[in-house]
């Protein structure tokens, strides 16, 4: 691979991991709160024709990622009601999420499917970074929302290590009747760390039919919700590895398209398995060099406060 073809190829990978970075720091936020959300592909699907209607009516990017975001956050409202008010399974009631979502998706873009988006984000080269060597070309001469991936990793980094109000979403996930017991209120704790998440998904969403392929499609986000559910595991429930998982997997998807840019004989089938299939094999190399990665404890865990005096 030449140097030209090499900065293509990471420079691709920086948007195709975009989307997952923005579903997989969601979700990893809502764990640490305690609850497992399941729903991030439906969350997403209805971001993302949510965010491509508004784009196709009001021609206003920031209306349309407004929407996006807050289609998700209703949907995930729907999950921390059930699961935090009235603690249903949380790994059913994220299976039922995701079927939901992909079904009104499907329902609410039926007369959208093929549209091309009105507008979209494009590059916008930063002034100096852009030409830096290497890292200019593949970091620095990208979309807003990119730009916004690499803020929002930081971001959530910081929160959930130094902010107090960080500490206490990773205390609920940890241990919820501690932090019940401190007077802070788990419930709404756990609903912050859900709609968040939800929040995050439809921005993936978002990106996906706004910028990375700006049209709708049925089934457009192809299986990265769960790409994103897998890559908090990969991460250990860290930003900053979600955020390099989130490149890698980038990485092996634009490889496929590169092979089949250049003209490879590859199946195009064996290609587009490519990502899911090095998430599997991930995921086992991380399960077994550790028995148990560093999950919260509280996860999945609905809480009653009765256990406190129990």
């Amino acid at each position: 691979m030449t140097g030209h073809l090499l900065l293509l190829w990471l420079a691709s990978a920086v948007v195709a991991g975009t989307p997952l970075i923005f579903a997989s720091v969601g979700e990893l936020i809502a764990e640490r709160s305690g609850v497992l959300n399941l729903g991030v592909e439906g969350m997403m699907l209805v971001g993302a024709v949510s965010g491509f209607m508004a784009a196709v009516h009001t021609r206003d990017l920031f209306v349309a990622v407004l929407a996006a975001m807050g289609a998700a956050a209703a949907l995930s409202l729907l999950h921390a009601v059930l699961t935090v008010t009235f603690r249903t399974d949380q790994a059913v009631t994220g299976l039922a999420l995701t079927l939901l979502g992909a079904g009104l998706s499907s329902f609410l873009g039926k007369g959208y499917v093929g549209i091309p988006a009105p507008v979209t984000f494009r590059p916008v080269a930063l002034p100096g970074l852009s030409q830096l060597p290497l890292l200019g070309p593949v970091l620095f001469r990208q979309d807003v929302l990119v730009y916004a991936s690499y803020l929002l990793v930081g971001a959530a980094w910081a929160f959930l290590a130094w902010t107090r109000a960080g500490l206490a979403l990773r205390a609920a996930g940890e241990d919820a009747s501690t932090v019940d017991a401190l007077g802070l209120n788990v419930a709404a704790i756990r609903y912050a760390g859900v709609l968040t998440g939800g929040a995050l998904a439809g921005l993936a969403g978002a990106y996906l039919s706004l910028a990375y392929t700006p049209t709708w499609t049925d089934n457009m986000t192809a299986g990265q919700g769960w790409i994103a559910v897998a890559l908090v595991i990969f991460a250990t429930w860290n930003p900053l590895r979600a955020a390099a998982g989130a490149y890698l997997f980038g990485g092996v998807e634009a490889l496929g398209f590169r092979i089949q840019a250049v003209g490879g004989t590859v199946p195009s089938y064996f290609l587009r398995m490519l990502p899911y299939v090095f998430t599997l094999a991930v995921l086992l190399v991380v399960t077994a060099r550790s028995r148990r990665p560093a999950v919260p404890a509280a996860l999945g865990r609905p809480y009653f406060r009765e256990e406190r005096y129990g």
